[in-house]
């Protein structure tokens, strides 16, 4: 992954990477400190550290993570979209537009049919 976004000139200086305790690792925030990434990452009581340096940098960025995670769940659920057939970026962003669309047209669908 990271050979692909050197290959393809993406600047990951000063990047944000939010992400559970799962990733919570040594070498992983050795990783982000080499490569200038600031880490927000949960600390996972399981790898028995102490460190109190290791800590969530933004609560109320990492509180968002969940709501992230599972819009992208949602968008995955569109095939058009998990496997990407299309090469241009305008025609793949409009299926991200369409599909969004289709997401917020069965949520006012489901909330007309509960009340």
């Amino acid at each position: 992954m990271l050979d692909t976004l050197i290959k393809a000139k993406i600047r990951i200086k000063g990047l944000f990477m939010n992400a559970d305790a799962g990733f919570d690792s040594k070498e992983l925030r050795e990783l982000c400190d080499k490569l200038e990434i600031i880490p927000n990452i949960a600390i996972n009581n399981r790898n028995g550290k102490s460190n109190n340096d290791t800590k969530i940098l933004d609560d109320l960025l990492y509180a968002e993570r969940y709501s992230i995670e599972r819009t992208n769940a949602w968008i995955d659920s569109f095939r058009t979209l998990l496997n990407r057939f299309d090469f241009t970026s305008s025609s793949w962003s409009s299926f991200n537009f369409i599909g969004f669309i289709v997401l917020l047209l069965k949520k006012i669908n489901k909330n007309k049919k509960s009340r």
